[in-house]
């Protein structure tokens, strides 16, 4: 018979969604949790936590069964470009407007892989911008400010 085993990565994953789970399952109880048909402010927030809580069972259960590769470098390029991106866009999307927002951020987290080059990530990000300003713009009608006040002084003849 095998040892029991748990492989460290998978299991502290599991160990975080079920314990962030298990909190905000807790955190729920003190809303109104309502009925399927009539719900209240707290019934969305408890089913997400025991979707979380089943997920991290679900990876405890794969941690248990198979054991799985050490974990490699932290790829701080990744999140340190990435993880700001959409930070990013939500500061300046009221000073410069949605599209040089837009078009800034996806070059911004377009540089978190080190194959990209600078004029693929150019092309990338108007393509980015354009099919962004089609769908907000004209597909949803969204009403938003195409260019912000920030550039107001540029934009102005």
């Amino acid at each position: 018979m095998k040892p029991f085993a748990i492989d460290r990565a998978n299991g502290l994953c599991a160990a975080l969604f079920i314990g962030f789970g298990a909190w905000f399952a807790l955190q729920s109880l003190g809303l109104e949790i309502g009925t399927a048909l009539r719900m209240g402010p707290g019934y969305f927030p408890l089913v997400l936590a025991i979707v979380l809580i089943l997920l991290g069972a679900v990876i405890l259960v794969q941690a248990v069964r198979v054991e799985g590769e050490a974990i490699g470098h932290i790829a701080w390029r990744g999140m340190l470009l990435i993880l700001p991106a959409p930070i990013f866009f939500g500061l300046t999307v009221r000073g410069l407007g949605f599209i040089p927002s837009i078009f800034l951020t996806a070059l911004i987290a377009s540089f978190a892989s080190r194959r990209m080059k600078p004029l693929t990530a150019l092309v990338l990000s108007a393509g980015l911008t354009l099919f962004a300003f089609l769908v907000f713009s004209y597909a949803l009608g969204l009403p938003f400010r195409r260019f912000g006040p920030w550039l107001a002084p540029w934009l102005v003849s």
